[in-house]
């Protein structure tokens, strides 16, 4: 009828195609034999609260307040590495990891090119004029970038699975490796399905040398209006040949770090959440301090590897200072003798040598009531930047 007719109309303007879609058939039978499919939606393995009861208000005043708003963006341009020329010769070491912002990672082992929640939006967001603004440009644009082996996505949140990116990848060729449930996203993007590998925790699949294996994270789904969580999270393992690393993406502090470790470890490098915390939701995000410990878990206790932080600097999605996160990590690192590597976006850099770690997010930030912390007389890195007024 046409009333009826006009009304889906008016229902699927209000619902725009980067809301994804639901999993159907086959794809939700398997969803429904997960081990982490009880009672009508996915879980963690220990009960886990998305945001405090009774939080509401005091996030509210802390989200308003003032000199908080001040301190959650930088006061100068955020410097921006091109990295097309370092890219273009292989990593000698065979491995090499570039931060381009945010939780995306473009990572090159053994032979091969893994591209980790690639966003590269103007905003998180399902909307281009309302969500949490991009600070800073990616460093390379999108068409720019080589093509890559695989893009693995950690879970559906707008900061870390954005639609157009994922509809310009479709070109590379690439595989994309998602947890259960994202595939119906991508195919209605169309990504073609026999491009869509979907995993649930523990399982893994395998891309040229590279075997990709979907761990526990602990966290949640959301996009549109979906409802329930009808779509895992995970964090990742990437091991080839020679080397082996570990992507979070988004969770909370949980022990599943150390049976990951134990499973999978140790890792040539691990990158680690450690933005976007908060008091008002402690159990899906990790705290800087949290993070190094994750990562001394993954590596049996050990202190081996590097720690690259991610999931901070690029959008403001919580109410701590912006350089909070990445000066907490260096603290809580140096404290802890784990090595932490900070670099500019956009900055590769080979784990097996690491460069010296340079406080820059100092030079564009609001210091503490107190003051930085001393720091060596260490020299900012001799590299050209390409800030995003110059673009």
């Amino acid at each position: 009828m046409p009333g009826s007719r006009s009304r889906r109309t008016r229902l699927s303007a209000l619902r725009p195609a980067s809301f994804g879609a639901r999993p159907t058939g086959e794809r939700l039978a398997r969803i429904r034999r997960s081990p982490q499919f009880v009672d009508g939606q996915f879980r963690n393995p220990v009960q886990t609260r998305q945001l405090l009861d009774g939080s509401a208000l005091p996030m509210a005043r802390t989200q308003l307040n003032r000199e908080g708003r001040l301190r959650r963006a930088p006061v100068g341009r955020i410097p921006v590495v091109r990295p097309t020329a370092d890219l273009a010769v292989p990593p000698a070491s065979g491995l090499r990891l570039t931060w381009l912002g945010h939780s995306t990672v473009l990572a090159e082992i053994d032979g091969r090119r893994v591209l980790f929640d690639p966003v590269w939006g103007e905003r998180c967001s399902p909307f281009t004029w309302a969500g949490p603004k991009r600070m800073h440009p990616m460093p390379v644009e999108l068409a720019e970038l080589d093509p890559v082996d695989a893009v693995v996505i950690s879970h559906d949140h707008y900061d870390h699975l954005d639609m157009p990116t994922i509809q310009a990848l479709i070109r590379t060729g690439a595989v994309f490796v998602v947890p259960l449930g994202v595939g119906a996203d991508l195919e209605f993007w169309g990504v073609p399905a026999e491009r869509i590998t979907e995993l649930d925790w523990h399982e893994a699949t395998r891309v040229g040398d590279l075997t990709l294996t979907a761990t526990p994270a602990q966290h949640f789904c959301g996009r549109g209006l979906r409802g329930p969580q009808h779509t895992l999270w995970a964090s990742w393992v990437v091991a080839g040949p020679g080397h082996r690393i570990f992507h979070s993406g988004d969770t909370g502090y949980f022990p599943g770090f150390a049976e990951i470790g134990a499973a999978h470890g140790p890792f040539d490098a691990t990158m680690i959440q450690i933005g976007a915390y908060s008091e008002f939701w402690p159990d899906i995000h990790m705290r800087p301090d949290q993070g190094v410990q994750s990562h001394l878990d993954l590596q049996g206790g050990a202190v081996a590897g590097v720690l690259l932080p991610i999931h901070w600097g690029t959008f403001n999605l919580a109410p701590h200072p912006w350089a909070e996160p990445a000066e907490w990590t260096l603290s809580a690192g140096r404290k802890a003798g784990v090595t932490t590597v900070h670099p500019r976006p956009g900055e590769p850099f080979e784990p097996a040598e690491p460069p010296a770690g340079y406080p820059w997010w100092r030079a564009i930030a609001v210091p503490p009531v107190h003051g930085w912390p001393a720091w060596p007389p260490v020299a900012p890195p001799a590299v050209e930047a390409d800030l995003a007024a110059d673009r």
